[in-house]
């Protein structure tokens, strides 16, 4: 689903002949703003027409910031499932005259304590809370959450005939990888493979080609599902110069379809995942809006030359 160029207030002023100061006072039902009610009609017309949004920024200070909401995002989740659940998060909090704040970096208790008194937000999301305890979650689950996209990553490699699995993890795995890492195991066992195996797969530097020449040897597994495309990637090279045959001897799967993925030799096969429902779904619960029609498009295996 494709997000449309978002209407302005010169798209109004053009189309309805006026100067934008008057499509604000028109708008904004200025009382000390003297204009003539054909004019206040046309304006309004065209705004209703080109499907004009008010700006949620000066909405926001006028009415102490209530229609703000901030979501903060994990360094390490930020990629292409991120990206696409904040143009659905943003886009239908829009749709309702509100406004969406992107935090980046490392979210902690005393900082969005500070935002939450600095700016009085509506809602703060933190789009790893759902994956901080390790506890079953709430976000699709098995049917469309990160254990069903986690499940379609291990099942494409399960028939393609491998049945000896390991996971790539990054270096230091947050809670989030380690439940990736957990329902992996689960998918496995569920499709009757053998028990998965987990790898920490470190950069260049620290030494990862020999890391993983060593858990080949004493592994022999035949597909390795990545974390992420970027973990996947590191794996990819380090087999390559291991002399490694790719796919025959090891096959390799990321997870995020990032635009990397399609630049390496062999190119690396990944899922697609669209979270732009999940985004939407999370804007409208937090507005108290129905979700019932929000339909979720599902994970899928991008192809190439890696499995």
């Amino acid at each position: 689903m494709t997000r449309s160029t978002r209407v302005t207030m010169k798209d109004v002023a053009s189309a309805s002949g006026v100067s934008k100061a008057t499509v604000g006072f028109v708008l904004s039902d200025t009382p000390t703003q003297t204009i003539s009610p054909a004019t206040r009609e046309r304006v309004q017309r065209a705004a209703r027409e080109l499907g004009y949004v008010p700006d949620g920024i000066a909405r926001a200070l006028r009415e102490g910031t209530s229609r703000v909401v901030v979501l903060n995002v994990d360094a390490s989740l930020e990629g292409n499932y991120s990206r696409s659940y904040i143009d659905g998060l943003d886009d239908e909090l829009a749709r309702h005259e509100h406004i969406l704040l992107v935090k980046h970096g490392h979210p902690t208790d005393a900082s969005t304590d500070q935002l939450r008194h600095m700016i009085s937000p509506r809602s703060v999301i933190d789009f790893a809370a759902n994956y901080s305890t390790g506890r079953e979650l709430a976000d699709g689950g098995w049917t469309d959450g990160l254990a069903a996209h986690t499940a379609v990553q291990i099942r494409h490699l399960a028939e393609r005939g491998h049945d000896r699995l390991a996971m790539a993890l990054p270096e230091s795995p947050t809670m989030f990888a380690l439940v990736r890492e957990e329902f992996a195991r689960q998918a496995a066992e569920q499709l009757g493979l053998r028990p998965l195996v987990p790898i920490t797969v470190p950069g260049p530097e620290a030494g990862g080609a020999q890391k993983v020449g060593a858990f080949l040897s004493d592994n022999p597994v035949t597909a390795i599902a990545g974390f992420n495309d970027e973990v996947a990637l590191r794996v990819l090279k380090y087999a390559a110069a291991l002399g490694r045959r790719l796919p025959d001897d090891l096959a390799v799967i990321g997870y995020d379809a990032t635009d990397y993925a399609a630049l390496s030799t062999p190119g690396l096969t990944t899922v697609h995942i669209d979270a732009e429902a999940h985004g939407r779904r999370a804007a409208r619960q937090i507005l108290g809006t129905d979700t019932s029609d929000l339909v979720t498009e599902p994970a899928r295996v991008i192809d190439r030359e890696s499995v």
